[in-house]
This record gives structure tokens, sequence and C-alpha cells, in this order.
């Protein structure tokens, strides 16, 4: 692959990103995604006290799966929204919508009215995640990038690990509508945060029309892999998965040969790294489906308690979290290109060594290296999560193009982790009732499928290094990013 002279940038730092000036920036984009991350498993803790109260058990699986296939459509409509709406309104917007479904979760009377309430969560938290990758681009100078991908995409970590303490402290005083009546209260706040410290970006109209086609399509296979994971395994299950794959490739054929897509037009053009970026960013993804069943093997096969075993199960997320915030100051070409390949190899190495630790009656030290090999593949991830962001943020001009690269990575993220999670509960079960066989099938297969992605991760390092001042700076962002710190602001 050719590339083009990269013209470097003063390297940024964490304390100017948390510095008073970039702060509220940051603090917004971040917590946006929080919010989204952390009330997935939020939700998943609380069920059992909801059904308990409400009713409704045979609808379970169905809470993530709508909020999921929300999140995954209005995600595909953030560069619209951004480009008409500008940030401030967008954000808005998005955070109107989750606290408005979070109050309807907290006074359904029954499963259905909870549905809907995810639902309407699920719309707001799907904007909110893409706009805290999009507005990386638009509110901070571009030697921030990294660190701010690094902040943005480590909440999803922070979340796995928040969510089910939160959601388990309040399913014990059983108080689940209180905890939905607080993620209102926090929607509000940080909106209070946006209008103050959010930059107002240009808003103009849309060149494109809404890309029903492919919205359908993605919506379609999305759904179609969620069935998957809730009917009993067997012939429907695999028809479903099926179903989801055909609807998943016919929506990569429509968004090639189209003209009105969601992924950016180079994502498809000859020479371009950002289709393989897209590609890593599902590998890594594809890898945290196997949280949830983490913490069943901890109990069954560890015998650890409820508390400890959803310690082991945020031990993933921790490696992850915690990595990124180093590996976000590589500046150099060939560091970066370096991690965002080795990052794959480690998290099959975790996984793999993870898989190899189950037994009945562990030791322990065998219970401690769990943990261990889990940080492992966590921290797979983080290595070179950053780079690729920012990679998908620099690889195309244009700034409705430019928000579309960047909110894809997000709606990538999502998509990948809706079919793993699908996919994990296919494997275990096939290998149920024996609880060990189920963790050693669904951790080695998951490691072959992102040992796959070191040679996804060699075209995407590609990424790193084009030439930034063609792909992001063509737009008139090129005096701003070095002057202002944010690009075409308007005047409030």
């Amino acid at each position: 692959m050719t590339q083009t002279p990269h013209r470097t940038h003063p390297a940024g730092s964490w304390r100017e990103l948390l510095g008073s000036r970039y702060a509220p920036i940051a603090s917004v984009l971040a917590g946006g995604v929080l919010l989204e991350a952390s009330n997935v498993y939020l939700t998943t803790s609380l069920l059992p006290t909801i059904v308990g109260d409400i009713g409704g058990a045979e609808f379970y699986a169905w809470t993530m799966t709508t909020f999921l296939l929300a999140s995954v459509v209005s995600s595909m409509m953030v560069s619209r929204i951004l480009t008409q709406r500008g940030a401030v309104q967008a954000y808005l917007w998005a955070l109107g919508l989750f606290g408005l479904g979070s109050l309807l979760c907290a006074a359904s009377p029954w499963m259905w009215a909870l549905l809907g309430g995810r639902a309407v969560q699920g719309l707001g938290g799907g904007l909110l995640a893409g706009l805290g990758y999009a507005l990386i681009q638009r509110t901070l100078p571009e030697r921030l990038w990294a660190r701010a991908a690094a902040l943005v995409s480590a909440m999803w970590g922070v979340g796995n690990i928040v969510g089910p303490v939160v959601g388990g402290v309040f399913a014990q005083l059983d108080a689940w509508r209180v905890t939905f009546i607080g993620l209102a209260v926090v929607s509000a706040l940080i909106g209070i945060v946006v209008v103050r410290a959010l930059p107002q970006t240009t808003r103009m109209r849309s060149s494109e029309s809404v890309p029903w086609t492919s919205l359908v399509l993605l919506a379609g296979g999305v759904a179609a892999v969620g069935v998957a994971s809730i009917v009993p395994a067997g012939f429907g299950t695999g028809v479903a998965i099926v179903v989801g794959v055909v609807l998943g490739a016919w929506f990569l054929r429509h968004e090639r040969r189209g003209g009105n897509g969601i992924l950016p037009r180079v994502t498809f053009a000859a020479g371009s790294s950002l289709g393989w970026v897209y590609i890593t960013v599902a590998v890594l993804a594809f890898a945290i489906g196997t949280e949830a069943f983490i913490p069943l093997f901890g109990q069954e096969i560890g015998g650890l308690m409820p508390f400890v075993a959803g310690l082991l199960g945020a031990a993933l997320s921790l490696g992850w979290s915690v990595t990124q915030v180093f590996t976000a100051n590589a500046t150099g070409v060939r560091s970066r290109r370096l991690l965002i390949t080795i990052g794959p190899v480690t998290v099959a190495a975790g996984l793999t060594g993870y898989g190899l630790l189950q037994h009945e009656g562990p030791s322990a030290l065998v219970i401690a290296l769990w943990f261990a090999t889990l940080f492992l593949a966590g921290a797979g991830i983080g290595l070179g999560f950053p780079h690729l962001t920012v990679a998908a943020l620099g690889s195309t001009p244009g700034e409705e193009e430019g928000a579309k690269a960047a909110a894809a990575v997000n709606t990538v993220f999502i998509i990948a982790s809706a079919f793993s999670a699908a996919m994990a509960g296919v494997l275990v079960n096939l290998a149920m009732p024996d609880v060990v066989d189920a963790a050693r099938l669904l951790m080695l297969v998951f490691a072959g499928v992102t040992l796959l992605g070191a040679f996804v991760a060699r075209g995407a390092s590609w990424g790193i290094g084009e030439d930034t001042d063609t792909n992001t700076n063509t737009n008139t962002n090129t005096n701003t990013n070095t002057n202002t710190n944010t690009n075409e602001l308007e005047t409030p």
C-alpha cells in the first residue's frame, strides 16, 4: 500500500486534555459514552429484581436486544444529525432521548413498557456513543486525538465495571426504579455541561439523503443475530445466524455499490486502509462477547462468590481501560503500527490461557491466573484501539464524511459486540451442561477468531502515517486545530 508524506504535529499530553481548557469538552465526550456503556450492564444486574416485580421473564433477553438494536440504528445517523443540528443540539437530543427512556423504564408497570423505555434509551445511547467519537475531530486539536480516543473508548471498559457494581447495589436494596431515575438525572447534569462548555459547530444542510436501505439491512441483520441468542439451540439458532450473516453481507454489498450509505465512501476505495481499520475494530470488539459468561464460569467452576465472580468478569474491561492510558502516549509511526498489529495476538493469547486453565476444583493460584489472563486479553484490545480511532478520524476530507468515519467506529463496535454475544450464547449452549467444556469451547473458538485478526490489523496499521494534511486538514480546520482548538466555530 502506498504511503504519502506525513506532517508531524506537536504531541499533546494528558495534562493538556484534562486541564481547565479542554476538561469540560473531554468530560462531555467521555460522559456520554459512559452512560451508554454502563447502562447495558447496569440493567443486566437489575433484571432479576425487575422481573420479580413486574414479571415478563419470557422477554428477559429482549431487554438487551431491544437496547442494542436501537443503539445501532441511531448510531448510524450520527453524522447526519451532527451536520444538520450542530454539536450542542445533537448532544441535547441524545441526552433528552436517553433521559426520557430512563424515566419510561422507571415508571414501567409491565415488561412491554420496559422494553419501550429501553428502545428510547437505546436511541439516545447510540447517538451519545457515536458523538463521543465524531466530535473528537471537531472540538479538539489533532495533537490530542489519540488521548481523547483512548479516554472515550476506555469508558466502555469503565462502564463494564461501574454498571454491574451500581446495579448490584440497587438490586440488593430493591430500588431498581431509583436507578433509572438516577440515569435521567445524570443525563440532565451532562446536558448543563454541554450548554456551558461544548463549542457550537457549524450547522448546514446534509448533502445526503437518509440511507434507508442500509439502515434496514443492518438493523435486520443485528435483529436476526439477536434472535439467535434467545431461541433454543438448534435449527432455529442456525437459521437466525445465517439470516443475520446474509443481511450483513448484503449491507456491505449495498454500501460498496451505492452512493449513499452509512460508511464513508473512502472505506471501499482502492489503497484505503479504512476498511481494514473497521474490520480490526470488529475483531477486537468480538472478544468482548465472552464477558457475559465469565461470572457464570467463575461461580460454577471456581465456586466464587457472586461479587468476586463479577470482578472476574470485569478483568477484561479493566485490562482494556488501563492499557489505553499508556498506549495512547505512543507517537511514532512504527510504534503505533506495532501496537495495532500485536493487539489481536495478545487478545488471543489471553483467551487461550484462560480457556486452558479451566478445570474442576481450581486452586487459588489458578484463579489468580484467571484474572491475569483475562486482564491480558483486555490489554490486547487497549494496545491499538486509540490509534485505530485516530486512523479513522484522519481518513477522509470533509466534515460530514469525517464525522461519518469517526461515528462508524462506534457503529462497527456495537454491531460486532451484538454478534459476538449471540455467538457466545450459541457456543455455551452447545457444550452445556458441562460448564468446563463450555468455557474451553467458548474461549478457544474466540481466541482463534481474534488471532486471525492479526492479519487484518496489519492492513489497518497502514492507516497510521497517511497524510493528515490531505485527509483531515483539507477542510477548514487546519488553522483552527493549531490556534483555536475547534473547527469552524459559530459565534454563540
